[in-house]
């Protein structure tokens, strides 16, 4: 049987991944309303029903933190993936963040004053900014209000159930 549920916010956006018996637990509770379902069966001696695939929450979680967590996932999120100094987009474990004004002239890790970068360019930019490196900065980091749905949910799995996709954007892994 499929183990894992899609939980979504009241506005239809991906919330967090939960057990199936967690997701009938909270839809017999009536906090969750089911939209999509597996085709497996859960049987009790009095009731029949289909595994829970998808299912919304009916009011808006309490623990729904307003803004942005930053975080250096959220940072490659934010840039796209994508070297702020030359542009080229690369996987997360090819990436890392930079502090437009280094740390040792004074700069504080926060997000305007971090990009992403790819290693060459970090090592190139070394402890200077920008224009003392002669590079130029693609865009000039801000705090982001919201970030885009990350196309990829990590299960450990290649691909995610067929059922999500319409809820979670591209179905294939990285």
């Amino acid at each position: 049987m499929t183990a894992l549920t899609l939980m979504l916010t009241p506005w239809m956006v991906p919330h967090q991944i939960i057990p199936w018996q967690d997701a009938v637990t909270l839809s017999f509770l009536g906090k969750v309303e089911v939209l999509e379902t597996y085709d497996d069966e859960i049987r009790s001696p009095s009731l029949t029903i289909r595994a829970p695939a998808v299912v919304r929450l009916k009011r808006t979680p309490g623990h729904i933190k307003r803004g942005v967590k930053f975080s250096r996932r959220n940072v490659f999120v934010r840039d796209d993936f994508r070297c702020q100094y030359c542009g080229t987009q690369k996987s997360a474990h090819e990436l890392n963040y930079d502090h437009v004004i280094p740390r040792v002239q004074g700069g504080k890790t926060v997000w305007e004053n971090i990009v992403t970068s790819c290693y060459p360019c970090n090592g190139k930019k070394r402890g200077r900014t920008p224009e003392q490196a002669s590079m130029k900065l693609l865009r000039h980091p801000v705090k982001p209000k919201w970030l885009p749905q990350v196309p990829v949910v990590q299960l450990g799995q290649r691909r995610i159930p067929e059922v999500w996709s319409g809820y979670c954007g591209d179905v294939t892994a990285a």
